[in-house]
């Protein structure tokens, strides 16, 4: 196996039946970066309002992108997860045992997350509705930022992937507000510093676009 890596995309030269199952360790990858930084948040009550967001957004990310994948590997064959179940022989029990334990993770991701929503004082069921605008507007919004990111590629790759993944991200951490209170959300007089942050964000991309687009092989 030769594998390439890219920036949206991987790609192999060479044959071995293990690379269905490798299909998978993305996801894994994944969730584990999300159960890190959901750790790293919930540890953060005195880093600056800008690192907290940015361990908040990173624990959001990794869980349900991971856990997003599981449910669609779960109904699509096709899909990175639903491959490596294909060679693992997970029969259809299998998969709707696990498509329930995904779900239920799902729940309690965002009752995780919604205790620790950085700009969240008070995350319960009397204030759904203004913590509904408040997670729901910016999870949506921050898709113009991660589209540069992920073309050139299909639209499907491109936009609706992350529509997916940060529209029921969002809803999650919004049923989760329901069921939860926060520990208590930063200084409302503090806001994040957005500069730096932009900066990171510029030169990332720069290394997506030059660095990762035309593929790195291994």
């Amino acid at each position: 196996m030769h594998p390439t890596l890219y920036h949206n995309d991987h790609a192999w030269s060479g044959d071995n039946p293990i690379a269905e199952l490798l299909q998978g360790s993305g996801a894994i990858a994944t969730l584990a970066s999300g159960l890190a930084f959901l750790m790293v948040s919930m540890r953060a009550q005195r880093a600056t309002p800008t690192w907290q967001l940015f361990f908040f957004w990173m624990a959001f990310q990794g869980l349900f992108q991971a856990l997003t994948q599981l449910v669609i590997g779960t109904l699509l064959a096709g899909n990175d997860v639903g491959r490596a179940l294909a060679y693992l022989g997970v029969g259809g029990t299998a998969k709707a045992v696990l498509l329930a334990c995904a779900v239920l993770a799902m729940y309690y991701a965002g009752r995780a997350l919604a205790r620790i929503y950085p700009t969240a004082s008070v995350a319960g069921a009397e204030r759904s509705l203004g913590f509904a605008a408040v997670v729901l507007i910016p999870a949506l919004l921050s898709i113009t930022l991660i589209i540069p990111f992920r073309i050139p590629r299909e639209a499907i790759e491109v936009v609706l992937i992350p529509l997916i993944v940060n529209g029921l991200g969002s809803a999650w951490l919004i049923a989760g507000a329901v069921s939860t209170r926060a520990q208590g959300g930063t200084d409302p007089s503090a806001s994040p510093k957005f500069v730096g942050p932009a900066l990171s964000l510029c030169v990332l991309l720069a290394f997506f676009q030059i660095v990762l687009r035309p593929g790195i092989s291994f």
